[in-house]
């Protein structure tokens, strides 16, 4: 298992940057504010704008990552259910086509072994 690492306090927290800014950041944003090509408001801080991108990103990555795992996991039952049945549905065929060639080849064998008795027998 791994050990928590100490806190640094010269590291700031995402609150610390966020009440530093003021009130002004703590409203949402409104339509009225035109954005640039990163979608951050125009005039914004560029730093800001980066930290922003970083964070994306990383949420990013990390829902990608539990979408993958509950993809690959729905995706594992579904094809589970269905090879079930396919292999139910096949063995039952089978099943049935054996039966049928073990009929067919006991009938064969009562049918010659009936004929070979026929043969052996004297006329009447």
């Amino acid at each position: 298992m791994s050990q928590a690492r100490p806190f640094d306090p010269n590291i700031p927290v995402l609150t610390e940057l966020f009440s530093d800014q003021g009130e002004a950041l703590a409203e949402p944003a409104t339509d009225s504010v035109p954005a640039d090509q990163d979608g951050a408001p125009a005039g914004a801080d560029p730093e800001w704008a980066a930290l922003e991108r970083r964070l994306s990103d990383r949420i990013v990555q990390q829902l990608q990552g539990s979408v993958d795992i509950m993809l690959e996991h729905r995706l594992r039952e579904s094809l589970e259910q269905v090879l079930r049945q396919a292999v139910g549905d096949i063995t039952a065929e089978l099943r049935r086509g054996l039966q049928d060639s073990i009929d067919a080849i006991v009938a064969r064998a009562v049918a010659q072994e009936l004929g070979a008795l026929q043969q052996r027998q004297p006329p009447p």
